[in-house]
């Protein structure tokens, strides 16, 4: 049995143990109410006649075969994760935060964002409220997100919920079910609970057809939009043979493309083998750790379009040394690319990766690292192959220190991880096909 504390907010990592017991998954889509408390945006930017922002991104990305294309030609996302986007520009106050990480990323040549499209439940800033019902204060904080990333012709991934508890996630779910009437015993009823899946329905109805109160278009025809996340790190530890998960993200991919068919969709899983190929097994946390998902057959489903990696090996193997810990990484983005190649002939994106640093030499260390992750998609995209870009966990704005996980990268006061970042964007950016 492994565990693993699961990235979620600021400084919080949540631990998750494996038990085993096998479930299936049905539903059905209802409709709620939708908004809640009324508010007046700040004026809109001009828009030119095809309702896009003058500066903005430049069309919608695709998959095509095993690589990403915006109108018709390659497409390498490189960028990083900042999850919190959302919070600070539902406060007007904490907007400088915002628009402070999208000039960074537009100075180091970044492409691509990767953030949250809920906060369920709970007293911090709900953007889901209760099921059905909005605060629009918050749900103006992503139109601001998404209007200030197309100025700046930036894409974004945008993750719809998450396993773990920080932002409310599948738990509070369960916690709505519970208190309309259904007896739930564990956070994987998420998957399988029809209620709790008409619930997720509807937030994926929602955030889909919001109409951005700045731009005036809907998110599901924005480009700036790259595509849509299932979940952040989906785990079923309770059905550790892949079917419950198997059924939920075929049922979820194609009720997004039912209501979206312009956006490409991915699950937000974080690679473990499972069942579809066992001898891929060896390649996981302590060459055998499943949490019931399956990076072959989830992937596989026609209605994702490409696959994502994370990796934490200095969690995922405790007690390892640096240079093991880079091994690990080193066969984990090898094993995923062949099989994103070979196995699924999809895109990859190594979505989630870091380095905990304190001290000149753990900056340096994180520097290294994620050099040789850039160099591993670098050398994949020069040979043709699917790993096409990485996004590192994660950044944050100045004054933000009570939000700080180990991880986080302050872009303006770390120079050096800055150069390398940018020099990454830079060379693969120059590929041309």
């Amino acid at each position: 049995m492994h565990t693993y504390i699961g990235m979620g907010t600021g400084n919080v990592r949540r631990l998750m143990a494996v038990s085993c017991l096998a479930v299936l998954a049905l539903a059905a889509d209802a409709r709620r109410p939708s908004v809640h408390h009324a508010v007046v945006p700040a004026q809109a930017p001009a828009l030119n006649n095809a309702g896009e922002l003058g500066a903005g991104t430049r069309g919608f990305a695709r998959a095509d075969g095993a690589r990403f294309t915006v109108g018709g030609r390659p497409f390498y996302p490189n960028g990083f994760n900042a999850y919190w986007l959302m919070y600070m520009a539902s406060n007007p106050g904490d907007r400088s935060k915002v628009l402070d990480t999208l000039d960074q990323a537009s100075r180091v040549g970044a492409t691509i964002i990767r953030t949250w499209a809920f906060n369920d439940g709970g007293s911090n800033r709900p953007l889901q409220i209760t099921p059905g019902v909005y605060s629009e204060e918050v749900f103006v904080g992503v139109d601001f997100v998404v209007a200030e990333a197309k100025k700046r012709g930036l894409y974004l991934i945008l993750s719809l919920t998450n396993n773990w508890g920080d932002f409310g996630g599948k738990r509070q779910y369960v916690q709505w079910a519970k208190e309309q009437g259904h007896n739930l015993s564990s956070d994987d009823d998420f998957f399988t609970d029809r209620l709790t899946q008409r619930f997720y329905m509807n937030h994926i109805k929602r955030v889909l057809t919001r109409v951005n109160n700045f731009t005036g278009v809907a998110y599901k025809d924005e480009p700036t939009i790259f595509a849509w996340e299932l979940m952040n790190e989906p785990r079923v530890p309770s059905d550790l043979s892949g079917k419950t998960m198997q059924a939920w993200v075929a049922l979820m991919s194609s009720y997004v493309k039912s209501i979206d068919d312009k956006h490409m969709v991915e699950i937000g899983l974080e690679g473990f083998y499972g069942d579809t190929a066992p001898e891929r097994r060896r390649f996981n946390p302590g060459g055998s750790y499943s949490a019931g998902t399956d990076f072959i057959g989830n992937n596989r489903i026609p209605t994702v379009d490409f696959a994502t990696i994370h990796s934490y090996p200095d969690q995922w193997v405790p007690g390892s040394t640096s240079e093991q810990q880079v091994e690990f990484m080193k066969k984990w983005m090898a094993s995923h690319i062949e099989d994103a190649a070979a196995a699924l002939r999809k895109p990859l994106l190594v979505a989630e990766f870091g380095w905990k640093s304190s001290g000149n030499a753990a900056v340096a260390a994180r520097d290294d690292y994620l050099r040789m992750v850039y160099d591993a998609i670098y050398a994949s995209v020069k040979g043709g192959g699917p790993c096409a870009g990485g996004l590192f966990w994660q950044v944050m704005a100045p004054g933000m220190e009570s939000w700080a996980d180990g991880y986080e990268v302050v872009l303006e006061r770390s120079s050096t991880t800055a150069a390398v970042v940018s020099q990454e964007c830079a060379r693969i950016g120059g590929i041309t096909p």
